[in-house]
C-alpha cells in the first residue's frame, strides 16, 4: 500500500494551517501542533525541515515561528512530501540508480515508473490552497471523498 509518512502528513497540515492564517504573522510550532494534536518536538524538527527546503521562513523572537515563503497557491504537496521524505519511488527500480539483478528480463519496469510519474504529477497538481478548500467542503457519508480529501477514491 502506497501512503504517507505521518512526517509528511504533518508537514502537509502545518502549512495548511499556516496558510490559513490572513494576519500575514508567524505562528510557533506550539501553535500548530496544538491546533491539530501533533506531538510539539516532531512538528518542530518538520517545519525545520521545511524551512531549510525553502518552503517556510522562520522568525526567530518573541513573536517569532513560521511563516509560508511564498503563496499557498504557488507550493505543491510534492514538494512538501519531497522535502520531508526525499524523493518519490513507489520501487527500487525506478531511482536513478535503478538496477535490479533482473534488470535484462523485468518486464514491470517500465508500467511501474508510469504508475510512479502518475503519482508525482497528481502531487504535483495539488496545491497548498486546495488543502484549504478541500477541508471547508468536506462532508460525511456516501459519495464524500476519502483519504482527507488529496484524492478522491470511489467507494
Amino acid at each position: 500500500m502506497l501512503r504517507l509518512t505521518k512526517k509528511a502528513d504533518y508537514g502537509l497540515m502545518a502549512l495548511k494551517y499556516l496558510a490559513e492564517q490572513t494576519d500575514g504573522s508567524a505562528h510557533s510550532a506550539k501553535d500548530i501542533a496544538e491546533a491539530y494534536h501533533i506531538p510539539p518536538q516532531l512538528l518542530a524538527k518538520i517545519l525545520q525541515t521545511l524551512a531549510k527546503a525553502g518552503l517556510l521562513v522562520s522568525h526567530a523572537g518573541t513573536n517569532g515561528g513560521y511563516a509560508l515563503s511564498r503563496s499557498a497557491t504557488e507550493m505543491t504537496a510534492f514538494e512538501v512530501i519531497r522535502a520531508i521524505d526525499g524523493p518519490l519511488f513507489i520501487t527500487s527500480c525506478i531511482t536513478i540508480h535503478g538496477t535490479c539483478d533482473l534488470a535484462g528480463h523485468c518486464t514491470i519496469k517500465e508500467p511501474l515508473r508510469k504508475v510512479n510519474d502518475s503519482i508525482k504529477d497528481l502531487l504535483n497538481g495539488i496545491r497548498i490552497a486546495d488543502l484549504i478548500e478541500a477541508g471547508d467542503t468536506e462532508q460525511a457519508g456516501p459519495g464524500a471523498p476519502v483519504g482527507g480529501g488529496l484524492v478522491s477514491i470511489a467507494v
